[in-house]
């Protein structure tokens, strides 16, 4: 059997995802800035975790970076957008492209990137109601969101297919 591919090596490299996903979540829990970037790193993690290890393990990834994140931060908004959004990506992503027709695949994903910013947005009101007094329309800033995540996908597909030209030479 090749090396990289017999269990403690799966094993091993999911226990260094999960740990380096939960350092990220409790960093942007806890840091002024860089909260969305470090939250995107997370989810680079899960992708990484999906091409090196498979989709059960990384599964088992996710959960395992959810549930440490939740004992080490607390309940906080941003454990929430990972567990929601953030972790969740990585394998909708996976599934979505699946598909191989583009324009389906991006309405798949704007239909998700609203689902979630929706509940986010609930959520974040239930907790931080005065947070929601904007000078702007909210769906100025749904639009605005919407072409970040456009941004977003983009830039993960594009670190995707860097890691497998990468990861393929290792």
């Amino acid at each position: 059997m090749n090396y990289k591919y017999n269990k403690s090596s799966v094993i091993a490299r999911g226990g260094l995802i999960t740990a380096f996903g939960v350092l990220c979540v409790y960093l942007s829990s806890y840091l002024p800035t860089n909260k969305i970037f470090l939250q995107s790193i997370g989810s680079c993690l899960i992708l990484i975790s999906i091409l090196t290890t498979g989709i059960k393990n990384s599964i088992l990834v996710y959960f395992s970076t959810a549930i440490l994140s939740l004992l080490i931060c607390g309940i906080k908004l941003t454990t929430i957008a990972y567990i929601m959004f953030f972790g969740l990506y990585g394998f909708v992503k996976y599934y979505i492209e699946r598909l191989n027709k583009i324009v389906v695949e991006y309405i798949l994903k704007l239909i998700y990137c609203n689902l979630c910013l929706y509940i986010l947005f609930l959520i974040y009101k239930l907790f931080l109601p005065s947070l929601f007094n904007l000078n702007t329309s909210i769906y100025i800033i749904a639009f605005g969101v919407q072409i970040v995540f456009i941004v977003y996908d983009y830039v993960l597909t594009v670190f995707i297919s860097y890691f497998k030209k990468r990861y393929s030479k290792i």
